[in-house]
């Protein structure tokens, strides 16, 4: 047996070859064929349609164009773990002893 650790098998994609490939499928109007240009599979497109789409916009049917979802996606973590961070850090504040 090998004591090797396994290294994390999912590619991971960055946040421009999410956008190109959303650009790809919306340009295309296909998912698929974007997917078969990009070597990826079309589920991944899928997804990431479904996750470019705000609730707001989604409630319409109206899609974010794919860097301005990108974007979106990104800030939202940002806030995410700022407000984590914010909260930690009032926890462990002195002046709240």
């Amino acid at each position: 047996m090998k004591d090797t650790p396994n290294p994390d098998k999912r590619r991971k994609y960055d946040a421009a070859f999410r956008a190109e490939a959303l650009r790809l499928a919306e340009q295309n109007r296909s998912a698929q064929a974007a997917a078969r240009a990009l070597s990826i599979d079309p589920k991944r497109i899928y997804q990431w349609q479904k996750a470019a789409q705000t609730p707001i916009a989604a409630a319409l049917g109206v899609a974010l164009d794919p860097a301005t979802a990108v974007e979106l996606h990104q800030l939202r973590a940002a806030n995410r773990r700022q407000a984590q961070e914010l909260g930690i850090s009032k926890k462990t504040s002195p002046a709240n002893a």
